[in-house]
Protein backbone atom coordinates (compact mmCIF):
# COMPACT_ATOMS: atom_id res chain seq x y z
CA UNK A 1 0.00 0.00 0.00
CA UNK A 2 1.40 3.55 -0.48
CA UNK A 3 2.42 5.78 1.76
CA UNK A 4 0.67 9.08 2.68
CA UNK A 5 3.11 12.24 2.08
CA UNK A 6 1.48 15.56 2.91
CA UNK A 7 4.23 17.91 2.10
CA UNK A 8 6.98 17.53 -0.35
CA UNK A 9 10.02 20.17 -1.39
CA UNK A 10 10.53 19.90 -4.86
CA UNK A 11 13.42 21.99 -7.45
CA UNK A 12 11.91 23.64 -10.27
CA UNK A 13 13.96 25.54 -13.05
CA UNK A 14 12.46 27.13 -16.18
CA UNK A 15 13.71 26.62 -19.06
CA UNK A 16 16.93 28.52 -20.39
CA UNK A 17 16.25 30.92 -23.18
CA UNK A 18 18.22 30.17 -26.84
CA UNK A 19 20.72 32.23 -27.55
CA UNK A 20 20.36 34.86 -30.81
CA UNK A 21 22.54 34.15 -33.71
CA UNK A 22 24.95 36.11 -36.17
CA UNK A 23 24.15 35.76 -39.58
CA UNK A 24 24.66 37.30 -43.09
CA UNK A 25 22.68 37.64 -46.00
CA UNK A 26 24.88 37.37 -49.23
CA UNK A 27 23.76 40.06 -51.36
CA UNK A 28 25.37 42.24 -54.06
CA UNK A 29 25.19 45.84 -52.71
CA UNK A 30 24.43 45.43 -49.45
CA UNK A 31 26.91 45.20 -46.86
CA UNK A 32 28.23 42.00 -45.32
CA UNK A 33 24.59 41.02 -47.23
CA UNK A 34 22.94 42.20 -44.46
CA UNK A 35 22.28 40.99 -41.18
CA UNK A 36 19.85 37.56 -40.62
CA UNK A 37 20.10 36.40 -37.60
CA UNK A 38 17.32 35.22 -35.74
CA UNK A 39 16.51 35.92 -31.86
CA UNK A 40 16.60 32.53 -29.78
CA UNK A 41 13.35 30.89 -28.50
CA UNK A 42 11.91 31.45 -24.74
CA UNK A 43 12.32 28.80 -22.39
CA UNK A 44 9.30 27.12 -21.25
CA UNK A 45 7.69 27.98 -18.03
CA UNK A 46 7.07 25.38 -15.09
CA UNK A 47 3.14 25.09 -14.03
CA UNK A 48 1.64 23.48 -11.47
CA UNK A 49 -1.74 22.09 -12.48
CA UNK A 50 -4.22 21.23 -9.85
CA UNK A 51 -5.87 17.54 -10.79
CA UNK A 52 -8.78 16.14 -9.28
CA UNK A 53 -7.44 12.49 -10.18
CA UNK A 54 -4.24 13.13 -8.05
CA UNK A 55 -4.64 12.92 -4.21
CA UNK A 56 -1.19 12.82 -2.72
CA UNK A 57 2.16 14.26 -3.09
CA UNK A 58 3.57 10.65 -2.73
CA UNK A 59 5.38 11.06 -6.31
CA UNK A 60 7.25 14.07 -5.36
CA UNK A 61 9.24 11.96 -2.85
CA UNK A 62 11.02 9.97 -5.58
CA UNK A 63 11.48 12.51 -7.77
CA UNK A 64 12.45 16.19 -6.92
CA UNK A 65 14.07 18.13 -9.78
CA UNK A 66 11.70 19.19 -12.62
CA UNK A 67 13.06 21.25 -15.48
CA UNK A 68 10.98 22.89 -18.38
CA UNK A 69 12.46 22.63 -21.97
CA UNK A 70 14.95 25.47 -23.00
CA UNK A 71 14.50 27.71 -25.96
CA UNK A 72 16.07 26.71 -29.51
CA UNK A 73 18.60 29.07 -30.83
CA UNK A 74 17.70 31.81 -33.45
CA UNK A 75 18.84 30.71 -37.09
CA UNK A 76 19.87 32.53 -40.06
CA UNK A 77 17.57 34.04 -43.00
CA UNK A 78 15.94 35.82 -39.76
CA UNK A 79 14.45 32.39 -38.16
CA UNK A 80 13.61 32.84 -34.59
CA UNK A 81 14.42 29.90 -32.30
CA UNK A 82 11.46 27.89 -31.22
CA UNK A 83 9.91 28.13 -27.84
CA UNK A 84 10.69 25.30 -25.37
CA UNK A 85 7.84 23.56 -24.22
CA UNK A 86 6.30 24.34 -20.73
CA UNK A 87 6.12 21.81 -17.90
CA UNK A 88 3.01 20.84 -16.69
CA UNK A 89 3.48 19.15 -12.96
CA UNK A 90 -0.12 17.80 -11.84
CA UNK A 91 -0.70 18.39 -7.85
CA UNK A 92 -3.47 17.51 -5.80
CA UNK A 93 -7.00 20.07 -5.47
CA UNK A 94 -5.74 22.29 -2.59
CA UNK A 95 -2.29 22.40 -2.60
CA UNK A 96 -0.50 25.23 -0.96
CA UNK A 97 2.44 26.76 -3.00
CA UNK A 98 5.60 27.96 -1.03
CA UNK A 99 8.97 29.76 -1.83
CA UNK A 100 11.37 27.11 0.76
CA UNK A 101 13.65 29.71 1.17
CA UNK A 102 11.53 33.17 1.77
CA UNK A 103 8.22 30.98 3.37
CA UNK A 104 6.32 33.25 0.78
CA UNK A 105 3.07 31.62 -0.71
CA UNK A 106 3.07 31.71 -3.84
CA UNK A 107 -0.20 30.39 -4.43
CA UNK A 108 -3.47 27.66 -3.00
CA UNK A 109 -4.38 25.70 -5.86
CA UNK A 110 -8.30 25.08 -4.59
CA UNK A 111 -9.73 24.30 -7.84
CA UNK A 112 -9.82 21.38 -10.42
CA UNK A 113 -7.53 22.62 -13.31
CA UNK A 114 -6.02 25.63 -11.44
CA UNK A 115 -2.65 26.60 -12.98
CA UNK A 116 0.15 28.58 -11.11
CA UNK A 117 3.59 29.46 -12.93
CA UNK A 118 6.44 28.86 -10.33
CA UNK A 119 9.67 28.88 -12.65
CA UNK A 120 9.52 31.34 -15.65
CA UNK A 121 11.34 30.66 -18.77
CA UNK A 122 14.39 33.01 -19.57
CA UNK A 123 13.83 35.31 -22.61
CA UNK A 124 15.57 34.20 -25.65
CA UNK A 125 18.79 36.26 -27.17
CA UNK A 126 18.08 38.82 -29.73
CA UNK A 127 19.78 37.79 -33.15
CA UNK A 128 21.98 40.36 -34.89
CA UNK A 129 19.02 41.65 -37.28
CA UNK A 130 17.64 42.84 -34.83
CA UNK A 131 20.42 45.33 -33.71
CA UNK A 132 20.82 46.55 -37.41
CA UNK A 133 20.26 50.48 -37.30
CA UNK A 134 20.88 52.86 -40.57
CA UNK A 135 23.99 53.77 -39.12
CA UNK A 136 25.28 50.11 -38.19
CA UNK A 137 24.17 48.13 -40.69
CA UNK A 138 26.17 45.22 -40.01
CA UNK A 139 26.12 44.27 -36.51
CA UNK A 140 28.17 41.27 -35.79
CA UNK A 141 27.01 40.17 -32.14
CA UNK A 142 23.85 38.74 -30.83
CA UNK A 143 22.73 38.65 -27.55
CA UNK A 144 22.49 35.17 -25.41
CA UNK A 145 19.30 33.80 -23.97
CA UNK A 146 18.67 34.63 -19.96
CA UNK A 147 18.75 31.20 -17.93
CA UNK A 148 15.22 30.26 -16.56
CA UNK A 149 13.64 31.13 -13.05
CA UNK A 150 15.25 28.35 -10.62
CA UNK A 151 13.94 27.71 -6.86
CA UNK A 152 12.73 25.10 -4.25
CA UNK A 153 9.17 25.32 -3.50
CA UNK A 154 7.33 23.46 -0.20
CA UNK A 155 3.73 22.01 -1.41
CA UNK A 156 1.68 21.08 1.69
CA UNK A 157 -1.53 19.34 1.16
CA UNK A 158 -4.33 20.74 2.57
CA UNK A 159 -7.10 18.74 1.79
CA UNK A 160 -6.39 15.40 4.20
CA UNK A 161 -8.83 13.02 2.63
CA UNK A 162 -11.45 12.14 0.64
CA UNK A 163 -13.06 9.83 3.37
CA UNK A 164 -12.96 10.81 6.74
CA UNK A 165 -13.56 8.48 9.71
CA UNK A 166 -15.91 9.84 12.46
CA UNK A 167 -16.94 8.47 15.81
CA UNK A 168 -16.57 7.66 19.66
CA UNK A 169 -12.62 7.32 20.69
CA UNK A 170 -13.82 3.52 20.89
CA UNK A 171 -15.21 3.41 17.53
CA UNK A 172 -12.38 0.99 16.35
CA UNK A 173 -11.16 3.95 13.33
CA UNK A 174 -7.49 3.22 14.17
CA UNK A 175 -7.83 -0.70 13.75
CA UNK A 176 -10.18 -0.07 10.51
CA UNK A 177 -7.56 2.28 9.08
CA UNK A 178 -4.75 -0.40 9.51
CA UNK A 179 -7.08 -2.60 7.95
CA UNK A 180 -7.33 -1.13 4.78
CA UNK A 181 -4.21 0.49 4.14
CA UNK A 182 -0.38 0.36 5.85
CA UNK A 183 0.29 4.14 5.67
CA UNK A 184 2.76 5.60 7.90
CA UNK A 185 1.90 9.16 7.37
CA UNK A 186 4.94 12.10 7.57
CA UNK A 187 2.03 15.04 8.68
CA UNK A 188 2.75 17.86 10.18
CA UNK A 189 1.68 18.39 14.04
CA UNK A 190 -1.22 20.10 15.26
CA UNK A 191 -0.80 22.86 17.26
CA UNK A 192 -3.89 22.52 19.02
CA UNK A 193 -4.14 18.97 20.36
CA UNK A 194 -1.77 16.16 21.08
CA UNK A 195 -3.36 13.90 18.96
CA UNK A 196 -2.63 13.39 15.38
CA UNK A 197 -4.95 12.43 12.24
CA UNK A 198 -3.94 9.44 10.81
CA UNK A 199 -4.02 9.18 6.85
CA UNK A 200 -3.74 6.57 4.25
CA UNK A 201 -4.11 5.49 0.93
CA UNK A 202 -5.90 2.34 0.20
CA UNK A 203 -6.76 0.95 -3.32
CA UNK A 204 -10.10 -0.75 -5.05
CA UNK A 205 -10.51 -2.16 -8.02
CA UNK A 206 -7.84 0.52 -9.41
CA UNK A 207 -9.26 3.43 -8.08
CA UNK A 208 -6.93 4.71 -4.86
CA UNK A 209 -8.34 7.52 -2.61
CA UNK A 210 -7.05 9.03 0.79
CA UNK A 211 -8.61 8.40 3.81
CA UNK A 212 -8.06 10.20 7.58
CA UNK A 213 -8.93 8.56 10.75
CA UNK A 214 -10.23 11.75 12.65
CA UNK A 215 -9.38 11.43 15.87
CA UNK A 216 -12.26 11.25 18.09
CA UNK A 217 -14.82 13.62 18.54
CA UNK A 218 -15.93 14.68 22.03
CA UNK A 219 -19.25 16.43 22.48
CA UNK A 220 -18.17 19.50 22.80
CA UNK A 221 -16.04 19.84 20.29
CA UNK A 222 -17.97 22.39 18.38
CA UNK A 223 -16.88 24.75 21.36
CA UNK A 224 -13.60 24.31 20.83
CA UNK A 225 -13.50 21.39 22.91
CA UNK A 226 -10.49 18.77 22.05
CA UNK A 227 -9.78 18.96 18.53
CA UNK A 228 -11.68 22.46 18.41
CA UNK A 229 -12.14 24.17 14.97
CA UNK A 230 -8.88 23.94 13.72
CA UNK A 231 -9.14 20.24 12.82
CA UNK A 232 -12.84 20.09 12.13
CA UNK A 233 -11.79 22.94 8.88
CA UNK A 234 -10.03 19.91 7.57
CA UNK A 235 -13.25 17.25 8.29
CA UNK A 236 -15.18 19.68 5.82
CA UNK A 237 -13.03 19.16 2.55
CA UNK A 238 -13.88 15.47 2.78
CA UNK A 239 -16.50 13.93 0.26
CA UNK A 240 -17.67 11.65 2.13
CA UNK A 241 -17.55 10.29 5.95
CA UNK A 242 -17.49 6.66 7.90
CA UNK A 243 -19.41 6.80 10.57
CA UNK A 244 -18.32 4.22 12.53
CA UNK A 245 -20.13 2.91 15.47
CA UNK A 246 -18.93 -0.06 18.41
CA UNK A 247 -21.57 -2.18 18.29
CA UNK A 248 -20.01 -3.42 21.68
CA UNK A 249 -20.58 -0.23 23.75
CA UNK A 250 -22.32 -0.77 26.76
CA UNK A 251 -22.39 2.82 27.90
CA UNK A 252 -24.70 4.38 24.78
CA UNK A 253 -26.94 2.45 22.16
CA UNK A 254 -25.50 2.81 18.58
CA UNK A 255 -28.62 5.16 17.97
CA UNK A 256 -27.60 7.63 20.75
CA UNK A 257 -23.69 7.20 19.72
CA UNK A 258 -24.89 8.04 16.24
CA UNK A 259 -27.27 11.03 17.51
CA UNK A 260 -24.38 12.30 19.69
CA UNK A 261 -21.85 12.44 16.72
CA UNK A 262 -24.23 14.20 14.38
CA UNK A 263 -25.12 16.88 16.68
CA UNK A 264 -21.64 17.90 17.30
CA UNK A 265 -21.19 18.21 13.22
CA UNK A 266 -23.90 19.79 13.03
CA UNK A 267 -24.00 22.69 15.06
CA UNK A 268 -20.10 22.80 14.39
CA UNK A 269 -21.50 23.26 10.49
CA UNK A 270 -24.61 22.57 9.23
CA UNK A 271 -22.92 22.30 5.61
CA UNK A 272 -20.61 19.02 7.48
CA UNK A 273 -23.75 17.11 9.10
CA UNK A 274 -25.00 17.57 5.24
CA UNK A 275 -21.92 14.94 4.03
CA UNK A 276 -22.58 11.89 2.56
CA UNK A 277 -22.92 9.53 5.65
CA UNK A 278 -22.09 5.74 5.51
CA UNK A 279 -22.99 3.98 8.97
CA UNK A 280 -20.35 1.25 10.02
CA UNK A 281 -21.37 -0.88 12.82
CA UNK A 282 -17.96 -2.32 13.64
CA UNK A 283 -16.17 -5.24 16.03
CA UNK A 284 -18.48 -7.96 15.11
CA UNK A 285 -16.58 -10.37 15.52
CA UNK A 286 -17.02 -9.27 19.44
CA UNK A 287 -20.70 -9.93 19.12
CA UNK A 288 -22.81 -12.68 20.70
CA UNK A 289 -26.44 -11.59 19.30
CA UNK A 290 -26.17 -10.56 15.72
CA UNK A 291 -29.76 -9.94 15.06
CA UNK A 292 -28.85 -6.40 16.30
CA UNK A 293 -27.30 -6.10 13.15
CA UNK A 294 -30.58 -6.17 11.17
CA UNK A 295 -32.35 -4.28 13.41
CA UNK A 296 -29.89 -1.11 12.71
CA UNK A 297 -29.24 -1.76 8.83
CA UNK A 298 -33.32 -1.21 8.91
CA UNK A 299 -33.17 1.80 11.10
CA UNK A 300 -30.16 3.56 9.46
CA UNK A 301 -31.53 2.82 5.87
CA UNK A 302 -34.94 4.01 6.70
CA UNK A 303 -33.60 7.32 7.41
CA UNK A 304 -31.35 7.31 4.59
CA UNK A 305 -27.64 6.22 5.24
CA UNK A 306 -26.66 2.77 3.89
CA UNK A 307 -25.28 0.42 6.28
CA UNK A 308 -22.78 -2.32 6.83
CA UNK A 309 -21.52 -4.34 9.75
CA UNK A 310 -17.80 -5.20 9.68
CA UNK A 311 -14.59 -6.57 11.89
CA UNK A 312 -11.74 -4.89 11.08
CA UNK A 313 -9.43 -7.67 13.21
CA UNK A 314 -11.09 -10.54 10.84
CA UNK A 315 -11.90 -8.47 7.56
CA UNK A 316 -15.42 -9.40 7.66
CA UNK A 317 -17.29 -7.28 5.62
CA UNK A 318 -14.46 -5.24 4.79
CA UNK A 319 -14.27 -5.79 0.94
CA UNK A 320 -17.99 -5.53 0.31
CA UNK A 321 -18.07 -2.07 2.55
CA UNK A 322 -14.84 -0.78 0.38
CA UNK A 323 -16.44 -1.31 -2.91
CA UNK A 324 -19.17 0.66 -2.15
CA UNK A 325 -16.97 3.82 -0.76
CA UNK A 326 -15.19 3.55 -4.00
CA UNK A 327 -18.07 3.61 -6.46
CA UNK A 328 -19.54 6.06 -3.86
CA UNK A 329 -16.71 8.46 -4.45
CA UNK A 330 -16.93 7.96 -7.87
CA UNK A 331 -20.44 8.81 -7.63
CA UNK A 332 -19.77 11.87 -6.18
CA UNK A 333 -17.09 13.42 -8.37
CA UNK A 334 -18.85 12.73 -11.77
CA UNK A 335 -21.32 14.75 -10.22
CA UNK A 336 -18.79 17.59 -8.72
CA UNK A 337 -17.44 16.91 -12.54
CA UNK A 338 -21.21 17.74 -14.14
CA UNK A 339 -21.68 20.64 -12.10
CA UNK A 340 -18.85 22.22 -13.23
CA UNK A 341 -19.33 21.17 -16.80
CA UNK A 342 -23.00 22.64 -16.94
CA UNK A 343 -22.10 25.78 -14.84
Amino acid sequence: MAQFIDRAKIFVQGGHGGNGCVAFRREKFVPKGGPAGGSGGKGGDVILEADRNVHTLLDFKYKRHYKAERGRHGEGNKRSGKSGKDLIIKVPVGTVVKDAETGEVLGDLTEHGQRLVVARGGRGGRGNAEFATPTRQAPDFAEPGEPGEERWIELELKLLADVGLVGFPNAGKSTFLSRISAAKPEIADYPFTTLRPILGVTEVDGHSFVVADIPGLIEGAHKGKGLGHEFLRHVERTKLLLHLIDLTDQTRTPEEAFEAINRELSLYSPKLAEKPQIVVGTKIDALSDRSVIERLKRYFEEKGYPFFAVSAVTGEGMNELMRFVSRKLKEIENAEEGKENSG
